[in-house]
């Protein structure tokens, strides 16, 4: 007989999504959690010649070349010099792994499914697109991103982008 407070746990983590928070220009951002392979301190970027403005280069991380985002620069916003504070938030979209440069990692949150607001209709139209939700925890309010939106992977099959 299967214990109800096992069941009940199982329900309730599935009600909630855990989201990994970042800050940008003093906003708070998350992705899933699932999608974080990792969160490094900023290192050495090689450029790439010709690249989009926001690909500020690539990097080895234990062998794999990763392409570095900065996302300050994905979003249009006034750039910032690197400080102490920058991290790379690396994270699995599908098959790839790419790197997102971010003011400051905040924490990881669990935010409920009943929680998650719809993004603004002005939030729809060009870049704005990768926002998928907005969390409302308290007065906090969380911009929730698509990662494959965020790099430009859209049309990913959700197994595939469970299985990287």
């Amino acid at each position: 007989m299967p214990d109800d407070r096992a069941t009940d746990s199982m329900a309730s983590a599935a009600d909630n999504g855990q989201f990994l928070t970042f800050t940008l220009q003093n906003e708070e951002y998350g992705i899933e959690i699932l999608k974080v392979q990792e969160i490094k301190g900023f290192s050495k970027i090689t450029p790439i010649p010709n690249a989009p403005p926001f690909v500020r280069g690539v990097m080895n991380l234990r062998g794999t070349v990763v392409p570095i985002i900065d996302l300050r620069a994905r979003f249009s916003m006034t750039e910032k010099d690197y400080d102490q504070f920058t991290c790379i938030i690396v994270v699995n979209v599908g098959t790839r792994v790419v790197g997102l440069v971010v003011d400051t990692v905040s924490d990881v949150l669990n935010i409920p499914n009943d929680s998650i607001a719809d993004p603004p209709e002005l939030a729809s139209v060009g870049d704005s697109s990768c926002i998928t939700g907005m969390g409302k925890l308290g007065e906090r309010i969380v911009m929730l991103l698509d990662t494959g939106r965020l790099v430009g992977v859209e049309g990913i099959p959700a197994d595939e982008m469970t299985a990287a």
